[in-house]
């Protein structure tokens, strides 16, 4: 791992002062998606390796209340944090200094919550050389980043997605049903996926070509990634109810979330702010169990 000494500097001078608010990891299995659509791209977006162990992400407030990212290869630090925080636990995070990689200014995601006793969450000053600080994406605004964190949101809200269907409401997945005409190839749901939103959108049984070309294009890289695979972290495996999987792809213009169990749903960049849901049939079916298969998976 590399870095400029003016970098190490600033990392040790956050990391003294920092008042954690919350991390998050960094690695091929997980990562912030609004980040990228792979690992190697998420890594890129701060300036990183692609490190196959990982990093930490450490989110905080200097004494000045300043917005910094610190990052960290002591991954298990991190992990160990987010799971006593996800059971209610209290947990110091406190990173040694030793394990510093680099301090970016800004967060990549808005937060919001605020450490306690210092002035209001703001970028820092800028120095000379400094990169640009990490700024959340603009939600009001459709593009790569958002349409991932609408994505993310599927996956962690799925039963809400999933009960605005019906079995009748979709047909199977669009090559698979592709002789019985287009307009049953693929449903789609409109709505607002944002990751702090709430899933009530309605499924909607007039759809345009266009869409319904998106989602088989979509359902044709994914076979293709299994031809030749793609970057690490362009499918991620996660647990999921009953033994099943959540699965999450990404690609150029397009997002899928899908259970190994059931449905998939996919987004695209060309069609702001809808979700195409894809029925289960026989060649979903083969599709998903084959990249549940070589998906990177949480260590």
């Amino acid at each position: 791992m590399t870095g400029t000494d003016e970098a190490e500097a600033a990392a040790t001078a956050a990391d003294e002062s920092l008042y954690v608010l919350t991390a998050m990891l960094l690695t091929p299995a997980q990562f912030p998606s609004v980040l990228g659509d792979d690992y190697p791209e998420a890594c890129a977006a701060l300036g990183l390796g692609p490190y196959a162990q990982g990093y930490g992400l450490v989110l905080g407030q200097d004494g000045a209340g300043a917005r910094w990212t610190v990052v960290i290869d002591d991954v298990s630090l991190v992990a160990v944090a987010i799971a006593s925080w996800d059971c209610g636990m209290e947990y110091e995070l406190s990173p040694d200094e030793r394990t510093v990689v680099a301090a970016l200014p800004g967060w990549p995601l808005e937060l919001a919550i605020s450490a306690p006793d210092v002035p209001a969450p703001h970028d820092p000053e800028p120095q000379a050389e400094d990169r640009s600080p990490l700024t959340p994406p603009d939600t009001t605004q459709w593009g790569p980043a958002q349409r991932r964190l609408g994505a993310d949101e599927i996956a962690s809200q799925w039963a809400a997605w999933r009960e605005q269907l019906g079995d009748d409401a979709f047909a199977p997945a669009p090559r698979e049903a592709a002789t019985s005409g287009e307009r049953e190839n693929a449903g789609a749901v409109s709505g607002e996926p944002e990751p702090t939103g709430s899933a009530s959108a309605e499924p909607e049984h007039s759809h345009t070509g266009a869409e319904m070309a998106g989602v088989r294009r979509v359902l044709a890289e994914l076979r293709g990634y299994l031809d030749s695979a793609p970057p690490v972290g362009r499918v991620r495996s996660a647990f999921a109810p009953g033994g099943a999987r959540t699965l999450r792809a990404d690609g150029p213009g397009w997002s899928l979330v899908a259970r190994t169990d059931d449905i998939a749903f996919v987004l695209l960049d060309d069609c702001p702010c809808e979700v195409h849901p894809v029925g289960r049939g026989a060649e979903l079916t083969a599709l998903l169990e084959a990249l549940e298969a070589m998906a990177v998976r949480p260590s």
